[in-house]
């Protein structure tokens, strides 16, 4: 809090330029690019909870409402679930001045005060539309002692798809805030997200890239990212990924899990084999590879010359061998030993 332009110079001096590590940003922190400055604000009766969120059960926009703000909703959902109201939205009806009219109420407005809650959700509900909005969270929402309704804090999610139509919105994004690789794959249509693992893992299709996370840790290991290069992928898509994998310096393995559906295989090998030389990859590569074309796939893996491949039956054998390299060149790690694996085993 800053009672005068000369203590927010102050402040702002030693908080400019450096790190800030909250629950969002993780121990690492975020560097601080720019200050917002907000008035404070007075006479403050009450503070509520406010959402329009995607609800996949209604297949549509969902309000979500509690009359307890301020404080971690998560934590209200858990202990006191019966202060969480909801209200589903019909997209083609769209909202109507009963159900905000309702909300307002279950939020604990006073009388006086619901008329303007009622408009003021509306409008947010109108907001969440017009901006292609996927979640639009106010906490807290607020009633002063005037009896009016005044957002005081928000957090707002966009459609990625949409970006082209809402370029206000998507114009204001500060890629300095976000991890540097998911840029890099946003730039390719690469669908990356960086986890705290050692084995990195390059999938076709998000649920099987799920699927691979999850026996990886079912066989005692832990996955580096989420990557789907989704059914559209080529050569120099494939290329990028192994950029992005191989900069992650937490990496020990990289398991590659292919099935050739829309996707071919030799598509795919060919890539790993260009990747392989382009990036001077050195990394261990576990590759299972099935479907379309998977026997040409397998052969131009297989007659690539420096690439550290070994091969995989299944998907159970993938992750197991993935996992057993992995600690290898951990355990090499602990003890500051060189290891360099080879492997000469063909596909």
């Amino acid at each position: 809090m800053c009672e005068d332009i000369e203590r927010v110079e102050y402040v702002a001096t030693r908080v400019l330029g450096n790190n800030l590590a909250t629950k969002q940003t993780g121990p690492e922190g975020k560097r601080v690019e720019t200050l917002f400055l907000v008035e404070p604000i007075d006479g403050i009766k009450k503070e509520m909870y406010f959402a329009i969120l995607l609800d996949r059960a209604t297949q549509g926009p969902m309000l979500v409402g509690s009359p307890m703000g301020g404080m971690n909703i998560e934590d209200v959902a858990a202990t006191q679930p019966d202060q969480i109201f909801t209200e589903p939205i019909n997209i083609l009806d769209g909202i109507t001045d009963e159900i905000v009219e309702r909300m307002a109420k279950n939020l604990g407005f006073s009388e006086a005060a619901q008329p303007g809650a009622a408009q003021q959700l509306k409008k947010l509900y109108e907001l969440f539309l017009d901006t292609d909005a996927t979640q639009v969270e106010i906490n807290p929402l607020i009633e002063n002692d005037k009896e009016q309704c005044m957002c005081l804090d928000a957090k707002l999610n966009f459609d990625d798809n949409a970006a082209y139509r809402q370029q206000q919105v998507w114009g204001l994004r500060d890629k300095s805030q976000e991890d540097p690789r998911e840029v890099a794959a946003s730039e390719f249509d690469i669908n990356y997200i960086g986890l705290d693992g050692d084995i990195a893992c390059m999938v076709n299709g998000a649920g099987l890239a799920m699927a691979t996370m999850d026996i990886i840790k079912l066989k005692g290991g832990e996955p580096a990212n989420f990557l789907d290069l989704g059914g559209g992928a080529s050569e120099r898509t494939v290329t990028e990924a192994f950029k992005i994998i191989n900069s992650d310096p937490k990496v020990n393995a990289i398991l590659i899990n292919i099935f050739g559906g829309i996707m071919r295989c030799d598509v795919i090998a060919a890539g790993v084999v260009n990747a392989a030389k382009a990036v001077g990859l050195d990394k261990p590569l576990i590759i299972r590879l099935e479907g379309t074309n998977v026997k040409e796939g397998k052969r131009l893996i297989d007659e690539a010359q420096g690439l550290h491949a070994v091969a995989a039956t299944d998907l159970d054998d993938a992750a197991m061998k993935a996992v057993q390299i992995a600690k290898i060149q951990a355990m090499a790690q602990e003890v500051n030993f060189p290891l360099k694996v080879s492997f000469e085993i063909p596909m």
